[in-house]
């Protein structure tokens, strides 16, 4: 496995040299920090994760405005509660993509972050979990939440800001190409083994896991 100043120099061989390559690695903040997020900000990006899956994100996005009505802002002690009747309504709003196993994943995550509660909350759980066992966090997810595996809990994760690694299929590659892995990771050895070449690199460059994966991606 090559060292991530070998790979930062293929990356940037590859977008036009070091300052070319600097400044697409900038990370963006978000407005409100992970471990600041209400709990109905988090469920809003779970639902988008969600719907956005295998689906058109720019008709998500358009809708977006119907699905923060029809699901009461994201409110997660209302959408915990969900019943048939609200169900009914919401398989028949054309505000919203009529999706019945995605829209009971709402009550289902809506439960999934009540109970995180006792834990001290999904933000601060969440929001401080160690990057060095991000693997951790996303079978957390994908246990636990409905329908938050792969790359959607990953996605979700980075754009709420959370220092995270997406295994899109460059990223994949680089992987592979550096002997980590010898195919898309799935098994948890897999993703253990992900995890440990992320925290070396992360250890020799003292970068976050963000700006890792983004080096990865753009080294392929």
């Amino acid at each position: 496995m090559r060292s991530y100043d070998e790979i930062f120099a293929i990356a940037a061989e590859r977008k036009g040299g070091a300052k070319a390559l600097e400044a697409m690695l900038v990370e963006a903040k978000p407005e409100v920090a992970p471990t600041n997020l209400p709990e109905d900000r988090w469920l809003s990006a779970m639902t988008r994760g969600v719907f956005q899956a295998g689906f058109s994100w720019k008709v998500i996005e358009s809708k977006w405005p119907g699905f923060e009505t029809a699901f009461k802002s994201f409110d997660v002690d209302a959408c915990a509660m969900m019943d048939d009747t609200w169900l009914d309504q919401l398989l028949k709003d054309e505000g919203i993509v009529r999706n019945g196993a995605k829209i009971q994943s709402v009550r289902d995550n809506a439960v999934f972050i009540q109970g995180l509660r006792a834990e001290g909350g999904i933000s601060d759980l969440f929001g401080n979990w160690p990057a060095t066992d991000f693997v951790g966090l996303l079978a957390r997810m994908k246990d636990d939440g409905a329908r938050l595996g792969g790359t959607t809990g990953q996605y979700l994760l980075r754009t709420l800001g959370c220092d995270s690694f997406v295994l899109s299929k460059d990223v994949v590659g680089r992987l592979i190409a550096e002997g980590v892995v010898d195919k898309a990771p799935t098994s948890k050895k897999a993703m253990a083994a992900v995890q440990q070449a992320f925290n070396t690199w992360s250890e020799q460059s003292g970068h976050s896991l963000t700006r890792i994966s983004r080096t990865l991606a753009l080294s392929l």
